[in-house]
């Protein structure tokens, strides 16, 4: 409510200024004109007594009366040259405090939202993990094999979700500062295909589905940043898909580089979204109504590992449903 009422306030001063400016351009235009009229009127009288005119026409073709009209015209020039320069100045000031204000208010929706996630996001697996402990504490010896097993899966499941956590929150740190790539050869066809099996084995009520051309496809670049691009972008298109969900990654190696695609027949995004998608901590919607886990750092990891070794990332729509990210990276990173 205090933003609103400082930008109403904003607005109203700048209203004035432009009111005020306004009436003190014409107020000068005017002054301007009468001490034209009264030089011209006091030129014309000293003319006549000195006997240098006779008629109206001669004064208006006289030299001492061109040279001040000359004169009028360089002052109306300079006026209306300083009023628009003025103008231009205040539009461009209004225009730039405009959009800083805006980017203010962005930026505070953005931590707010990533207050909220992150604090939802840790507080989910640590109480988890609480309630295992309490459950070996208290029922230790009651407990079978396979509830044991059932339950330390769990309690592994979420200590590993915290750490994805940890360290995209510490990535995302040096992405902005001082991130490196440590590049090498590796196989890139071989990477995927185990990761797209793993997931497959997580999540076995999704149909992934992987090709790669040529198989046994190497690349010289950043395994492990690779590994973190390739797993968000998958997470997300399970994370966003819903009822008969099906994954597509194709990988194609062209002449200078490798192309690879992820499609989904998820939910979409809408053309509004996608130039704001990559922003850090950015997640569509209200954190408050929000049922998807995540903390708007996936697809800003992404970019910036793709940008990092030279390549580039687009999105579009998939048809006829859904997402395709295609990524575009050079056989050896830049």
């Amino acid at each position: 409510m205090t933003n609103i009422r400082l930008r109403v306030l904003s607005y109203i001063v700048i209203a004035y200024m432009l009111m005020a400016f306004t009436w003190w351009s014409v107020l000068l235009w005017k002054t301007l004109d009468d001490a034209f009229q009264a030089k011209s009127a006091f030129l014309k009288i000293g003319m006549i007594a000195e006997g240098k005119i006779r008629t109206e026409m001669d004064f208006y073709q006289s030299r001492e009366y061109n040279i001040l009209e000359q004169q009028y015209t360089r002052q109306q020039w300079m006026v209306a040259g300083e009023g628009l320069f003025f103008v231009i100045s205040l539009v461009v000031g209004v225009w730039l405090i405009n959009r800083g204000y805006n980017k203010e208010v962005y930026a505070t929706r953005q931590s707010r939202n990533f207050l909220l996630s992150i604090t939802h996001e840790l507080k989910s697996p640590i109480a988890s993990i609480k309630l295992i402990l309490e459950t070996f504490r208290k029922r230790r010896d009651k407990l079978a094999p396979e509830q044991l097993e059932k339950l330390t899966n769990s309690g592994l499941r979420e200590a590993d979700r915290l750490n994805i956590l940890v360290n995209d929150l510490l990535l995302s740190a040096k992405l902005e500062t001082a991130y490196q790539i440590h590049a090498d050869h590796f196989n890139l066809d071989e990477l995927l295909e185990d990761m797209v099996q793993k997931l497959d084995e997580k999540y076995p009520a999704v149909d992934f589905q992987y090709q790669c051309t040529p198989r046994d496809l190497s690349i010289h670049a950043d395994k492990m940043g690779l590994t973190s691009v390739f797993i968000n972008l998958l997470e997300n298109a399970v994370k966003y898909s819903k009822g008969d969900q099906q994954i597509r990654m194709t990988v194609s190696e062209h002449q200078d580089d490798i192309r690879i695609e992820v499609a989904d027949n998820g939910i979409g995004i809408s053309d509004q979204e996608k130039g704001r998608i990559f922003d850090k901590f950015y997640r569509v919607g209200s954190e408050d109504t929000r049922t998807t886990k995540g903390t708007g750092l996936g697809l800003f990891i992404v970019k910036e590992i793709i940008k990092v070794h030279g390549g580039r990332i687009q999105v579009s729509d998939n048809k006829p449903k859904g997402t395709v990210f295609s990524i575009t990276l050079p056989k050896i990173a830049t």
